[in-house]
């Protein structure tokens, strides 16, 4: 591990959707979801509205059969020969009771309304995921940084076509991973829409189980780092980067458990979250003191802000011939409105972290603001003042975040 190079220009896979990997999960769990169709002006519930904002950019999904009708191949529902029964007058059986159409023991289904087809999709999409409540909503931000990973190329599970596939189509059809929409119906009265949601619970428990043991695979392989490397940055990332992939894995073992499955040779109860990663990604940190260089600096306000922001997560600062150094700079200059008494100081903060080995640079970060004053020389203590702040409340997490993502090699 002599050069430090990071993979966070290039997409493998496609543009796969932050959440989309735990939605599906989440569909698998249900025995059954509801379909009554909201009251007028009614309010959501705290799960369904986290649901709404959980898959906030979906805008369209995929195409089902009921579970009647002949798949186009083994596990994947099959669109049907009239493919949409929007033009219809007469109400579809699934309206009132989805598992009256699609297997209650082989699909998971929701009902969805909206004033059109887009908005009655997406509602069917966050109905199948809604019903199983806040405490599995609330684990959604677990898989955010994994999805990121995958997206920057850090997880590359492709080796499992199955995995590869499945989240292929579901980058190119902006849905959730195994779940589709499988009719839609307008009613000719009102004009209001109406769209079911189906997920198939074998196929999508079978996805699961192989992206726990592909998962399983990349932790093994990147947490095996010789000691005399172990006091680094690209050692740490490997365990930050472990600890993510472990919390997706734990996630999607619980979700198996849920739903009653016990995989071949893959115990759900027995797999671990990142814990044990990340408190070695700390223990790591701790070796590694991290000297802080600003250029421009006023007091060492900005290099005092950065290097309490590091100690947080772990490492030390100060020293001298440092491999590592978070180099930043501070420019302040007037940014005076014409007509107006005040005069404004306006800030940028540049910084990034430099491995002196090889001059590599990783996790780039910017802020910058404006702050105003009748006294230029107050404005400017704002300015730093405003600057502090954001590094104080920001940084930490930025810092974390790009190391919990991100592989350096």
């Amino acid at each position: 591990m002599s050069k430090v190079n990071i993979f966070c220009g290039g997409r493998k896979g496609g543009n796969i959707s932050a959440v989309s990997a735990i939605l599906v999960g989440c569909a698998v769990m249900a025995g059954c979801a509801g379909s009554a169709k909201p009251a007028a002006g009614g309010s959501l519930t705290d799960s369904r509205a986290a649901a709404y904002e959980a898959i906030d950019a979906m805008n369209r999904g995929g195409r089902a059969v009921p579970a009647t009708a002949k798949p186009a191949s083994p596990g994947l529902p099959a669109a049907s020969a009239s493919t949409i029964a929007a033009a219809t007058r007469v109400e579809p059986d699934w309206v009132s009771s989805p598992y009256s159409v699609y297997d209650q023991n082989t699909y998971v289904a929701a009902v969805g309304y909206g004033e059109n087809r887009t908005a009655a999709e997406r509602s069917a999409l966050v109905s199948l995921t809604a019903v199983f409540g806040q405490s599995i909503q609330a684990e959604i931000s677990t898989i955010t940084n994994y999805s990121e990973a995958m997206n920057n190329g850090s997880i590359d599970i492709s080796e499992n076509n199955a995995v590869r596939e499945a989240v292929k189509t579901s980058s190119e059809m902006d849905s959730l991973v195994g779940a589709e929409i499988a009719d839609v119906w307008q009613n000719g009265t009102d004009r209001m829409w109406s769209a079911v949601a189906v997920l198939e619970k074998q196929r999508t428990a079978m996805l699961y189980a192989d992206m726990i043991r592909a998962n399983q695979r990349l932790i093994n392989e990147i947490t095996k780092i010789q000691d005399a490397e172990k006091n680094s940055l690209e050692a740490f990332s490997h365990y930050r980067l472990a600890a993510t992939i472990a919390d997706a894995n734990k996630l999607y073992a619980t979700l198996l458990s849920v739903i009653g499955s016990n995989p071949p040779g893959l115990n759900p109860s027995e797999i671990k979250g990142g814990g044990d990663y990340r408190l070695e990604a700390t223990k790591i940190a701790r070796n590694i003191p991290i000297a802080v260089r600003v250029e421009g600096d006023r007091q060492n306000r900005i290099g005092n802000a950065f290097a309490v922001a590091l100690g947080r997560i772990g490492f030390k600062s100060g020293g001298t011939n440092n491999r590592y150094v978070l180099n930043a700079t501070l420019s302040l200059s007037s940014a005076n409105l014409s007509g107006n008494q005040y005069q404004f100081c306006r800030y940028n903060v540049d910084a990034y972290l430099t491995d002196t080995s090889n001059d590599s640079r990783v996790s780039p970060y910017n802020i910058s603001g404006r702050e105003g004053h009748t006294a230029m020389n107050e404005a400017e203590i704002r300015a730093i003042n405003s600057a502090v702040k954001k590094i104080d409340s920001e940084f930490g997490q930025v810092f974390d975040n790009f190391f919990s993502t991100n592989l350096l090699r």
